[in-house]
């Protein structure tokens, strides 16, 4: 007759404590397991290529013109200066730039779970009609076209309809996310029971109060996980933003930050500061929102 193993563990442990003897460090299932090398070491270089460019870019943005220029990319400032911030912040003009990066990017994140929240509900209790399959799907296919082959005709639309500006942004960002947005919500509603709802619809509860007091709050872990989607994807746009918008004071961010490519290309210090102002409050909010984000969704994956 064999012995499971944990028996056996359990046994000697308790051996030693009538024993008088300390008992040892309990051994997990898991740190019994084989190190998956060939894994850790794929692991290792993708994050070596994403670390050392940020750390490029950290440390040339506090090096002085001259140190920016030696060749030694790698090397630490010394001393350290913020003379690339000062420049970068005049040129670009940057709190402009950033309210309007700001506006756009919570126009579009609000847009998003809002709309794609409606969409889903709507789509998810009338799943037997064929007018709601049919948008469904038809909001998948969307998935499948890309901005550039619809550049043309949404420019020319924004510009006849008085949209090019950060407005007619939003728009068009917030309609590009929907399709994604509406999958994950559509997938999410469907682990929600049906009896929720009918309860309070005893209690005399409107379609639009059931929605707004019992769906939408239990749609936060996934509302949550498609507001930082959008999010990073409106703050990093750099195409839809620079072909849209007309007025160059109203650019956003990335395509201000874009004159570093054409001119001041040897201030490499300016340019490298301009890009870590740039993309700081999206690294931000992702350190400070990914766990949440993750939790919500590991809880939300078991509800109902």
């Amino acid at each position: 007759m064999s012995v499971q193993p944990a028996l056996v563990v359990e046994t000697v442990e308790a051996t030693e404590v009538l024993e008088g003897v300390a008992p040892r460090p309990a051994r997990s299932r898991f740190g019994m397991e084989r190190v998956n090398w060939t894994a850790t070491i794929i692991l290792c270089l993708c994050a070596i290529t994403v670390l050392l460019p940020l750390y490029v870019t950290v440390t040339m943005a506090f090096k002085t013109t001259a140190q920016a220029v030696d060749g030694n990319a790698f090397s630490l400032p010394a001393p350290f200066s913020v003379e690339g911030f000062v420049a970068a912040w005049n040129l670009t003009n940057f709190p402009l730039g950033a309210a309007m990066s700001v506006l756009v990017t919570a126009g579009t994140v609000a847009g998003t779970i809002f709309l794609a929240a409606f969409a889903s509900y709507a789509i998810v209790r009338n799943w037997d009609r064929k007018l709601f399959r049919f948008s469904f799907f038809y909001l998948l296919a969307a998935m499948f076209i890309p901005f550039p082959v619809v550049a043309l005709p949404q420019v020319q639309m924004t510009g006849l309809l008085g949209l090019a500006n950060p407005f007619g942004v939003i728009i068009l960002a917030t309609m590009f996310q929907l399709s994604f947005s509406v999958l994950l919500f559509t997938a999410f509603l469907r682990s929600i029971p049906y009896e929720l709802e009918e309860s309070a619809r005893i209690d005399g509860a409107t379609t639009w109060q059931t929605f707004w007091h019992m769906i939408f709050p239990l749609l936060a872990p996934m509302s949550a996980t498609i507001g930082i989607f959008a999010f990073l994807y409106a703050w990093n746009d750099f195409m839809m933003p620079s072909l849209i918008i007309a007025d160059p004071a109203l650019q956003t961010l990335p395509v201000l930050n874009s004159l570093f490519q054409s001119q001041f290309s040897n201030n490499y210090n300016v340019s490298f500061a301009s890009y870590l102002m740039a993309m700081a409050p999206a690294i931000i909010v992702y350190l400070f929102t990914q766990r949440w984000v993750m939790e919500g969704v590991t809880q939300g994956a078991v509800k109902g």
